[in-house]
Parts: C-alpha cells; sequence; structure tokens
C-alpha cells in the first residue's frame, strides 16, 4: 500500500467517480449506439457515424469513423436519427445510476470468502491441538511440540513462496483447463486466489504453538538448560513481532514499518529458531547434559523442517538482480517501466532501489514470452512511487522469478472479461493482448494523456476494436453503469468468468453486483 491509508485511492483511479463534462469526442473503443447513420456536427467538422444496435448502457459511445464497428451480434432494431452533437452529448452526460441495495447474505458471503474460511480452519484446527494437547489427549504434539511449531512456520512461509505458487498455479491450469466443469475451475481459481489465508492462518497458529511450548519449558525450567529457556523466549518475541507486524491496519496503513519488520524480525526470528531447534534437541534433560552424537539431531522432525524453511525464505532472494530500466513519465500520476525480456501474461513482480529494502509489488505488461521487453504502470499513490517519477531510476533491483497472480488463472477459462479501472490496467492488459478470447473493459479519466502513447499503443496493436470497451469518465461526463456493462458484455461476449482489478470502492461494487446478478467475479484482494 505505499505507506498510505487503504482508503486513500489512486488518482488516476478517481474518474472511475469523477462526473465532470468535458465536449471532447469519445475515444474509438467501443461498443456502439443504436445502429443509426447519422451525421453530427462537432467544432465545424461533419463526421458520418455508423452505430449498431445496444443496450442503453451502451448508448452514446460513438467512434471514429475510421473504427470498424463491434462484430458482435446484435438484435435488429427500428432505425433512428441523431440530429445533432448536443442529443449525443445529452446522452453521454447520463448520471450515473444510484448504488442498489445489497443483501445482507451477499455482503456476508463476499466478506467470509475463501481466504476467510482458510484462515478459520487452519487457526481453529491448531487450536483444537494446542487444547487437545494441553489434556494430554494429542501425544505426537506433546512429544514433538517443535514439529507443530515449525511445520506450521513452514506452510506459512509455502504458501507466500514464489516457486511454490508458480507450481500450484500451473498445476490447476493444465491439470483442468481441458476437461474440468465450469465448477471446478471456479473453486480452483477461487483457492489459488486466497492461498493467503493459509500463510497468515499458519504464521498465526505457529505462534500460538510457540507461546505454548515455551511456556512449558519456563515451567520446567529447573530441569532445562537456561541458554534453551533463553533461546526459545528471543523466539517467541521475534515471531510475535513479525506476525503481528503483518496484521491489515498495520500493513495496509505503515507499508514500511510492516517491511521492515516482517522481513528482518522474521530473518532473525528463523536464526533463533535454528539455535533453539539445535539446544532442544542436543540438551539431553534426563542426563542434564549435552549430547555430542550427530544422530539425535539428524534424525529429529525439527530438523528438517528449518531446513525447508530457510531454503523457501532464500529461493527468491537467489534470483535477485539489478537491472536496467527505461523510465516514461507521461504525466505527474504515472511512470511506465520497462524491462528487458518479455513474460507470459497473469504475472506480478517486485521492484526496489534497494536490494534488501521496500518492495512493491505491480502487474507486468508484456506481448508474450518471446517478446523482447515487459512493462509496469505504478501510480503514483506513495514515496516510493512518487520518487519513480520525481527521480526515475535506471536500475532498479527486482526478483527474476516473478509470482503469479490470480489473473493468471485466464488461461483456466475459455472466454473471459478483463475489468480494470486506472492503473490496474498494468494487471489486467497481457491477458487481453496474449489472448484473443478475452475481453478489455478500462474505466478511467483521460486515460490516453495520463498513460502515453507505449500503452495506448499496445492497446491499438493487439486488442481489436470489437472486443474492448475503454470508458474515459471525463470526456464521457462520468462513469458508467458498471453492472449493465457488465451484464450486457457477459451475454453478448459469451464469457464464463470476470476479473476485476480496482480500487476497493470499486471492486467492492462490481463484486457486490456481479453476485447478486450470478455472474462468476473474481475481484482485486487486499491481503489481510
Amino acid at each position: 500500500m505505499d505507506g498510505r491509508s487503504q482508503d486513500s485511492f489512486d488518482d488516476a483511479e478517481k474518474g472511475m467517480y469523477d462526473h465532470s463534462v468535458a465536449v471532447t469526442a469519445p475515444p474509438p473503443f467501443v461498443y456502439l449506439g443504436d445502429k443509426r447513420k447519422a451525421t453530427i456536427t462537432i467544432n465545424t467538422h461533419t463526421t458520418n457515424t455508423h452505430l449498431s444496435p445496444a443496450s442503453p448502457v451502451h448508448e452514446g459511445i460513438t467512434p471514429f469513423s475510421s473504427v470498424p464497428e463491434l462484430s458482435l451480434a446484435w438484435p435488429k432494431e427500428t432505425p433512428r436519427k441523431a440530429t445533432d452533437a448536443n442529443d449525443l452529448e445529452a446522452t453521454v452526460k447520463k448520471p450515473a445510476p444510484k448504488k442498489p441495495k445489497v443483501s445482507r447474505w451477499i455482503l456476508f458471503v463476499l466478506w467470509f470468502n475463501t481466504y476467510r474460511k482458510f484462515f478459520t480452519f487452519v487457526t481453529l484446527l491448531n487450536l483444537t491441538g494446542v487444547i487437545l494437547c494441553a489434556l494430554g489427549k494429542f501425544p505426537y504434539a506433546e512429544h514433538h511440540q517443535g514439529a507443530m511449531v515449525l511445520g506450521n512456520l513452514l506452510a506459512a512461509i509455502l504458501f507466500r513462496n514464489e516457486l511454490w505458487l508458480r507450481f500450484l498455479y500451473l498445476v490447476a491450469i493444465y491439470g483442468l483447463r481441458s476437461w474440468a466443469p465450469l465448477p471446478i475451475k471456479y473453486a480452483a481459481t477461487s483457492v489459488l486466489q486466497h492461498v493467503g489465508g493459509i500463510h497468515s492462518g499458519c504464521a498465526l497458529s505457529g505462534a500460538g504453538w510457540l507461546i505454548y511450548n515455551v511456556v512449558g519449558i519456563i515451567r520446567y525450567r529447573a530441569v532445562q538448560h537456561p541458554a534453551v529457556v533463553v533461546s526459545g523466549i528471543v523466539t517467541n518475541i521475534f515471531i510475535i513481532v513479525s506476525v503481528l507486524s503483518a496484521f491489515p491496519w498495520v500493513r495496509n496503513t505503515y507499508h514500511n514499518v510492516f517491511e521492515k519488520h516482517h522481513r528482518f524480525i522474521g530473518w532473525l526470528g528463523l536464526a533463533t529458531t535454528w539455535m533453539f531447534v539445535v539446544m532442544g534437541n542436543v540438551y539431553d534433560i534426563k542426563r542434564g547434559e549435552w549430547r555430542s552424537d550427530t544422530h539425535a539431531l539428524l534424525s529429529a522432525q525439527e530438523l528438517w523442517f528449518a531446513v525447508f524453511m530457510t531454503i523457501f525464505v532464500l529461493i527468491p532472494w537467489f534470483t535477485l538482480r539489478e537491472v536496467p530500466v527505461e523510465v516514461e513519465i507521461p504525466s505527474p500520476k504515472v511512470a511506465v517501466l520497462k524491462f528487458k525480456r518479455g513474460m507470459q501474461q497473469g504475472l506480478l513482480g517486485r521492484i526496489s532501489r534497494t536490494s534488501i529494502m521496500e518492495y512493491h509489488a505491480f502487474g507486468i505488461i508484456s506481448e508474450g514470452r518471446k517478446a523482447d521487453c515487459h512493462y509496469m504502470i505504478c501510480g503514483v499513490q506513495g514515496d516510493f512511487t512518487k520518487d519513480l517519477v520525481a527521480n526515475p531510476p535506471k536500475t532498479v533491483w527486482t526478483r527474476e522469478l516473478k509470482f503469479a497472480g490470480v489473473g493468471n488463472c485466464s488461461s483456466m477459462f475459455k472466454r473471459g472479461i478483463r475489468v480494470a479501472t486506472g492503473t490496474g490496467i498494468g494487471a489486467a492488459l497481457s491477458t487481453c493482448i496474449q489472448s484473443p478470447d478475452w475481453f478489455l473493459i478500462w474505466i478511467g479519466s483521460d486515460q490516453e494523456r495520463t498513460f502515453g502513447p507505449t500503452i495506448s499503443g499496445l492497446i491499438h496493436k493487439h486488442i481489436e476494436p470489437e472486443r474492448m470497451i475503454l470508458w474515459d469518465s471525463k470526456k464521457r461526463g462520468g462513469r458508467p453503469n458498471t453492472m449493465e456493462l457488465l451484464k450486457d458484455t457477459w451475454t453478448r461476449f459469451g464469457a464464463e468468468v470476470i476479473f476485476i482489478t480496482s480500487n476497493m470502492q470499486g471492486n467492492d461494487e462490481m463484486m457486490q453486483g456481479c453476485r447478486a446478478a450470478g455472474l462468476h467475479a473474481f475481484g482485486t484482494l487486499w491481503d489481510f
């Protein structure tokens, strides 16, 4: 969140909620208005515009005369004429619809999503284990409390590891896309999008088991070596601080505080975990002495949990590189970063000005794996992105191993709709560029001027006018009736799924509307 409040929205996205009016003709992207031939005089120029029938939500969106009409099948309708530019402008300036009332059940279902289901299941399962262990009903946990701690922490690390997640996406996409019915694909997509619930649930549970373990050690400190007790307490402190720093309020409000504590205190916690595990297994409580044989240590489950934790923590950092970057500043609101090599769609990358501090994730735009470059759109929202505009770098640090976003699941579906507002186009555009079976809807304010010729050029080059709608709220006098737009596009394009990348207000509005309308949609996820 780049050190800002979650409630502050990207300026480039605010156009979705801008109701100002401009007389500039709309850009050439297009669902077309009612079928008619009209001669419209604007600024003394005469334009012959051929419009084809569409639902009321699409009225008033007029392409330039050089743009072909939408090729989807439209029902026939009685032609009518638009007499002058005032009639067209009146249609364009239709006020935004009132937000419909959403049932409490829909609000609950969207709130209690798969992320929270995973988190609830994992924490309740571990809480049950702790209670059973305390009652003497869980023999394994009684004798392997360290394994319960480290097993949870290992799972937490795995479900934030780029390599592991890329593997899960690969298995799901190639294992399901050719045969699985849509309900299974929807379930798999939801699981992949929300595995962060396993990460947070296991991290919190690991901290809980660690507290239980250390309390037990302190209770029997008379037979335990003081070094083991101290290492357990120190490890506890580090792990708890790391977990607390990732709580939603801290993470979203004070991003830099979160990153410093979660990463560096977490690393210290991993180091002290090693000390705790080794000393706890080498010290013989019965004899009150340190064992010299390595067999006891190497045969301990706790040691191997610690080994794999360390491996998966280090893997992404082995791919860390300082790479050259070209920065385009099309407007004070946006920086467009250009990197070498092409990428598959649906990936995100983390970048930083330093090797280990302040990493920020952005969607990757690429024409494909064989392309010679890829792009990131960085909207100005906090100190890091402001500095990209004020002091464009020549190089940045990044991990060559990129992580998969939910958009990567688009390969699983036959046809879909990719919706983005403002800078959300950075995460959405690759899908529509690389697949002819995806429809792009981009809602924003003065997009061509704000995002520049590079992004506009990619859109013009790779996406046909008949499978995109670019809604400029500044030129069109306000935002569209988003749900009518989505429902109409869903039916006419034959979509199976909708992926949404928007700010919180836009995301909530569209997700609630899609749920009420029975459209299968996956929205932006704010980690919590």
